[in-house]
């Protein structure tokens, strides 16, 4: 991977949206779904070390340091989860390409607070990002993924 080259190039997505809502005023491009995710996983790649896995595997996105690992990204304000990941790491991507985040954890924790309920139709228990936050607290720094590169 390129490490100067891979920054660049995810802020210039962005800058390609602003672009584009400037020229068709009231449309919106956000970047959403798939583009999204893999954005979050390649963040996670480069910041994180992350070991990514073939596109689209079942349950986990790759693996660090002998852990499992579930990517989340979003820039909305809530993830949809519809399995416990070994360890679950969510990204809030903002509209200049940077990102914060949300929770680097095990992902027990967070699936403990959707388990219990009745599965939704699509399969997916939707989670906030506030409540994120909050669990995230209570994960020790010893438990977090460490990141490789700063942002």
């Amino acid at each position: 991977m390129d490490l100067v080259r891979f920054p660049v190039l995810i802020r210039s997505v962005y800058a390609a949206v602003d672009e584009l809502e400037l020229m068709f005023p009231g449309r919106h491009f956000t970047p959403d779904g798939h583009m999204v995710g893999s954005i979050g996983e390649a963040l996670a790649a480069f910041y994180y070390g992350l070991e990514l896995f073939a596109a689209s595997a079942e349950g986990h996105d790759g693996k660090v340091d002998d852990r499992l690992v579930q990517v989340k990204a979003t820039q909305a304000k809530m993830i949809s989860i519809s399995s416990e990941p070994e360890f679950l790491l969510v990204l809030k991507i903002a509209r200049d390409g940077s990102f914060k985040e949300i929770y680097n954890g095990p992902g027990g924790i967070v699936w403990a607070l959707v388990s219990h309920k009745p599965r939704p139709k699509n399969g997916q228990y939707q989670v906030s990002l506030p409540m994120l936050t909050r669990l995230m607290g209570s994960v020790p720094e010893t438990m977090r993924i460490s990141r490789i590169q700063d942002s």
